[in-house]
Formats: structure tokens, C-alpha cells, sequence
């Protein structure tokens, strides 16, 4: 369903996705989809692939979804603030898209993440202290956006070089 949504949303003129057929259940057999032994998604590969659409909230039923690889494509759009109900996520990779709005508060929810690359987007308003909380996050790179205020260096990020 979350998968089936997110097709919906998207404009794919390569047809990278034309193997997510909506009639089959499992999601396991398609493209760009990887999942575990117990066939719940963990990953979403589809950096470069030349789509274009919005985020959707209904991706926030993939509550086994390690990595987020929607990396140098044409997303535009919010993060939806849903996205911090995947407890499990590890690698959001977002960038080089034109995703727009504020980082949402609740990514500080992915105790797992350890890489957020929100580089290169749209963004505005400021880096969320939230943030700060999240106890293994090694990369952050929200470079070449429109945010303003401070960098919050407190908490998971007092250790971080700021370049």
C-alpha cells in the first residue's frame, strides 16, 4: 500500500518502476525494493532514477525501512512529518532534489538514523534542535538550502565538524 502510494505520486518517464506491479503483495520481487527474511521492505534504492513527484505520508508504513535512497531526482514538496515514524531508518538520503519546507521536528524520533543527507534541496526555517537527540547520527549534511538561525551544536552534534 505505502509502496503503491508513493508510485502514484510520482512521474517516471525511465520506467524504473515499472516492475511494482500493484497486483502482486509482495513488494519483495520488484525492483529497487529490498527486503528482509521475513519480507518486510527494509530498503527503497532509487537514487538517480530521473522521477519526479512528492513524498508521501503513507511511506510511514514501512516500519521496517532501514534505508531511504531517494537521492538526485526531481522530488519537490515537504518531508512529511510521518517520516519520523520510522524508528528503524538508518539512511535518509534525499538530496540534490527541490524538497521544500522545514526539516519536520520529528526526524529527532530516529533514534536509529545515522545519515541524514538533506543537502542541496529547498528548505527553509531552521536546523530542528530536535536533531540533537538522535544518539548515532554521523552524517548531516543540510548544505546549499534556504535555512536560517543557528546551528544547534548540543547533544549528538557537539562533536560534529562544522564546514
Amino acid at each position: 500500500d505505502a509502496l503503491h502510494a508513493f508510485k502514484r505520486s510520482l512521474s517516471d518517464p525511465n520506467n524504473v518502476l515499472q516492475s511494482w506491479d500493484p497486483t502482486l503483495v509482495n513488494p519483495c520481487t520488484w525492483f529497487h525494493v529490498t527486503c528482509n527474511q521475513d519480507n518486510h521492505v527494509i530498503r527503497v534504492d532509487l537514487g538517480n532514477a530521473n522521477i519526479s513527484g512528492h513524498l508521501v505520508p503513507e511511506l510511514r508504513k514501512l516500519e521496517h525501512l532501514q534505508y531511504l535512497e531517494l537521492y538526485e531526482n526531481n522530488i519537490v514538496g515537504t518531508i512529511p512529518e510521518e517520516f519520523g515514524n520510522l524508528k528503524k531508518l538508518i539512511s535518509m538520503d534525499l538530496y540534490n532534489n527541490k524538497i521544500s519546507g522545514e526539516i519536520p521536528r520529528s526526524l529527532g524520533n530516529l533514534k536509529s538514523l545515522q545519515f541524514l543527507r538533506l543537502n542541496n534541496n529547498r528548505l527553509t526555517g531552521q536546523i530542528p534542535r530536535e536533531l540533537t537527540t538522535i544518539p548515532n547520527l554521523q552524517i548531516l549534511d543540510v548544505s546549499n538550502n534556504n535555512l536560517c538561525g543557528t546551528i544547534p551544536t548540543n547533544g549528538a552534534l557537539q562533536h560534529f565538524p562544522l564546514q
